[in-house]
């Protein structure tokens, strides 16, 4: 398939040039330049800053059935180009076209999601007394900046400007400098639905763009991300508490394996959890919790066995394979770096992560044992990449799997109910999962972490609640005086 690229930015409902810097991005495997085009300029900030503000009053007191109207066009749009934004997210981040395809669903299933989650949590609600009605209704936050993502460069941006528009708010949207390509296609669908100019802008660069952005003023960031980047968001904020920060920040995930009865489907479940998307899913398990016995043993062979016979390669392999490269070359040898780190630390290779081509960001899959490390590092390494702890006794693991600033998700792989009741009160995570890898979530639960993987503003369902503010209203249609007056007070 052949695609054609402007390399512009979207401001105020047109496509401009911009006056930046030269920016590209190329396929993590081949190496082929994809997208080119330039940094956005404080000017070019400015411009979608003021389109966005001078849009968000009409914007605002549209109706929601408008609103959807808009919605639905732009999921058509999508679904009309679902081969084509599909075999452009694997292009441009690597990953296998099956599962570029999910996200695409993901893209169009968000709309119904978020019209459903907004009428169920921003519903008008109204209550008559005597002498008032006692009204509930919910305000757009005005102005917000969405800051997206390389690893779900469509669906996880999606996920903030979908509630953000359905509940009236402007967007100015900075996609990841390493998916401008994806951002633009999708700019596309936006551009054909019909929305206002204005209501949406895009502008393309790196993370000084998105820093120059965060110095207008808006009323609201929703962020994902890595924590370093998050924490920063967070301190440039620090003398604005009026603007609603929604962050999302990763994890450094356990997968606690315990006595089960299907060592296969064990194995499975840890395969998705540690090495989907090569492992760049911020709900992937980073740290494996195995029994130190026989049982153990038996598992941790039978997965480092599955994982040597992963299939791994470009998306155009036949047949697909499972996974594909992380998201660029200098990536690549980072977490190259990051596992050599490990190693000199103590860790013992079980199986070794390389890199499959040279200058190719295509990884195998890497299994450390640090069960001898003491105090090892409490680091988010985004890649295929797992460390292994042996513990005696189930106690021992669900300490073991709170030894972290983090708290996005945790999974337990056990044929106890009991000891899943243990383990859902005593982890202190966002995302808890029993007998389902820790990558498995629902659009219709909340999406967020606690500690250091977020700031208690969940999205998926719960993007409605940081997208609008409640308004209690106590209102009467006539001006009457009480029957009887306060103590003190006299009208004559």
């Amino acid at each position: 398939m052949t695609f054609s690229f402007s390399g512009q930015h979207y401001l105020a409902g047109l496509w401009q040039a911009g006056t930046g810097d030269a920016m590209q991005s190329e396929n993590p495997v081949t190496r082929q330049i994809i997208w080119e085009g330039k940094h956005a300029t404080e000017n070019d900030i400015e411009q979608a800053f003021q389109a966005a503000r001078h849009a968000a009053t009409h914007w605002a007191i549209t109706s929601p059935e408008y609103r959807t109207k808009i919605l639905h066009a732009f999921a058509a749009q999508v679904e009309k180009r679902r081969a084509q934004l599909a075999e452009l997210i694997s292009l441009e981040t690597g990953k296998p076209l099956w599962e570029s395809l999910t996200e695409v669903s993901a893209v169009v299933g968000k709309i119904n999601l978020s019209i459903q989650a907004c009428r169920e949590r921003n519903a008008e609600k109204k209550t008559v007394n005597p002498d008032a009605t006692a009204c509930l209704r919910y305000k757009p936050q005005g102005v917000v900046a969405v800051l997206g993502a390389f690893n779900f460069p469509a669906h996880l941006s999606n996920g903030h400007i979908v509630p953000a528009l359905l509940a009236g708010n402007t967007v100015i949207y900075k996609p990841s400098e390493l998916t401008p390509a994806v951002a633009e296609l999708i700019m596309h669908c936006w551009a054909e639905s019909g929305v206002p100019a204005g209501v949406i802008n895009c502008l393309q660069g790196s993370g000084q763009v998105g820093r120059s952005l965060l110095d207008k003023a808006v009323d609201g960031v929703f962020f994902t991300g890595s924590y370093q980047t998050g924490k920063r968001i967070h301190q440039q904020f620090a003398g604005r508490p009026e603007v609603i920060l929604a962050l999302e920040m990763g994890g450094n995930n356990p997968l606690v394996v315990d006595e089960v009865s299907d060592l296969d489907a064990a194995v499975y479940h840890t395969i998705l959890s540690t090495m989907i998307t090569a492992g760049q899913r911020c709900t992937c398990a980073r740290r494996l919790l195995i029994q130190n016995n026989a049982a153990g043993d038996r598992f941790l062979q039978h997965f480092i066995l599955a994982c040597q016979k992963l299939r791994v390669g470009p998306y155009t392999m036949q047949p697909e394979p499972f996974m594909g490269s992380v998201i660029s070359t200098q990536q690549a040898l980072s977490h190259l770096q990051a596992q050599q780190t490990l190693l000199q630390k103590g860790g013992e290779a079980l199986l070794k992560m390389t890199q499959l081509q040279e200058n190719s960001a295509l990884l195998s899959p890497g299994i450390i044992d640090m069960s001898s490390v003491n105090a090892p590092a409490d680091e988010e390494i985004f890649a295929p990449l797992v460390q292994v702890y042996r513990y005696d006794h189930f106690d021992d693991a669900i300490r073991m799997a709170n030894q972290t600033r983090y708290g996005l998700a945790a999974g337990l792989l056990s044929d106890s109910a009991q000891k899943y009741q243990q383990f859902y009160q005593q982890v202190k995570a966002g995302l808890i999962n029993w007998n389902k890898p820790t990558t498995g979530a629902a659009s219709s639960l909340p999406f967020g972490g606690v500690a250091c993987s977020g700031n208690h503003r969940p999205s998926a369902y719960f993007a409605a609640d940081y997208c609008a503010y409640p308004i209690a209203s106590m209102e009467s249609t006539h001006l009457t005086q009480p029957a009887q007056l306060l103590p003190g007070i006299s009208l004559e």
